[in-house]
């Protein structure tokens, strides 16, 4: 992979967005506390994010199809995103910030769809190289989570919005160096016939499937930093946890072409709800344990690595090339969006009312009732899909 290819090009914007990804995600929670406000306001504030992803990749993906200029799209969204995030330096209350987080929420959620749909039409579906490439933003994630942390641990708290801000900065810079991907007239021409794929029984199931894995790990992107804060632990050593599951799913991505040899796209993904009901558990009830936290985090090689590349071996399967923004689109508005905004709501409502353990309990129950949809209404799609 030399620096001028396709592929170390897509690795270099994968390391930056995930690495501002990982410690907007990671810490900003913490910020928000810092602020003054409730749990049910900053569940609130951090859902935005999965809320405005249920509308926004129709609409980017609509205008990356209608121009037929995907990776344009990517570079607008970002630098908008760049240009707009200062406001955040300027308000406090929960209010203001809801709409500052409306419009960067709707700009920065534009891109990761439109850029995994390029990514995956140019490594032709196949999960080893998608794995290959895609293990760059965890190796981003991993670097900078782990540096914040310890910087937080010496610098107040918001120092975190310079930081945030720079890691959106060299993402979006990234993206300019991105190949550019146009869609092929075929699409164009098929755009209708999109609709007798989404009937298939199987295809509606794997999207509740979807939804629910990220409604239950709802609670542990938006408290799972302040949990452990309030349970004993310093900020670098909650950046290390978080930086343990992201190693373990680097891990799976360099392990995954003889995964996917030896168990079919199916396989992997149901398996990943049975360990994400248990991961929740172990989180909820055992916070004081560093040992457990660290298994359990390790875990996180399949409740998202192994789910996620799964997830789009069997889009791939599921839909033809020329649908592969829309169905990009409609994964994340499914799971992201619809998921992770109800799963959020769910999570910031039984915080305070049933506590942590209980509410990670839920969030386990959720991941069981998808393992049940997607053993029982998953997998003939598998045999059966048209390639």
């Amino acid at each position: 992979m030399t620096p001028m290819s396709p592929a170390f090009r897509q690795s270099n914007f994968y390391f930056w967005y995930f690495a501002f990804v990982g410690i907007f995600g990671t810490y900003f929670a913490l910020y928000l506390q810092s602020q003054g406000l409730a749990a049910a306001e900053i569940a609130f504030l951090m859902s935005l994010q999965q809320v405005v992803r249920i509308v926004t990749p129709f609409l980017w993906g609509w205008l990356a199809d209608h121009l037929r200029r995907r990776t344009a799209v990517i570079r607008g969204t970002m630098l908008l995103a760049v240009a707009a995030f200062p406001m955040l330096f300027l308000v406090s209350g929960a209010g203001e910030m809801a709409a500052i987080f409306v419009i960067l929420f709707s700009l920065w959620s534009a891109a990761l769809p439109l850029f995994e749909a390029c990514v995956i039409a140019s490594v032709g579906g196949d999960s080893g190289r998608y794995g290959r490439i895609r293990l760059w933003g965890s190796v981003g994630f991993v670097v900078t989570v782990l540096l914040v942390g310890w910087a937080l641990d010496h610098l107040p708290i918001r120092s975190l919005l310079w930081m945030v801000l720079a890691m959106l900065s060299m993402a979006a810079l990234s993206s300019l160096a991105l190949p550019e991907q146009r869609p092929g007239v075929a699409q164009a021409i098929r755009r209708d016939s999109i609709w007798p794929i989404l009937r298939r029984p199987e295809v509606v199931a794997l999207f509740v499937a979807c939804f629910l894995m990220m409604a239950s790990q709802s609670a542990n992107f938006v408290f799972y930093s302040i949990y452990m804060v309030e349970n004993g632990h310093s900020k670098s050593t909650v950046g290390m946890l978080w930086s343990i599951g992201v190693v373990a799913e680097i891990a799976i991505f360099i392990t995954l072409p003889r995964l996917i040899s030896r168990f079919t796209a199916f396989v992997l993904f149901s398996f990943s709800f049975a360990v994400t009901t248990v991961r929740y558990l172990l989180v909820g009830w055992f916070p004081e344990s560093l040992g457990v936290q660290v298994f359990a985090q390790s875990l996180h090689a399949f409740t998202f690595g192994t789910w996620h590349a799964a997830a789009m071996a069997l889009l791939h399967q599921f839909f033809p090339a020329p649908f592969g923004t829309r169905a990009q689109a409609m994964y994340t508005s499914f799971s992201f969006g619809v998921g992770g905004a109800a799963g959020g709501v769910i999570a910031g409502l039984a915080w305070d009312s049933i506590g942590a353990a209980w509410t990670f309990t839920a969030m386990s129950a959720l991941a069981l009732l998808g393992w049940g949809i997607s053993l029982r209404c998953v997998q003939p799609a598998a045999s059966t899909m048209p390639r």
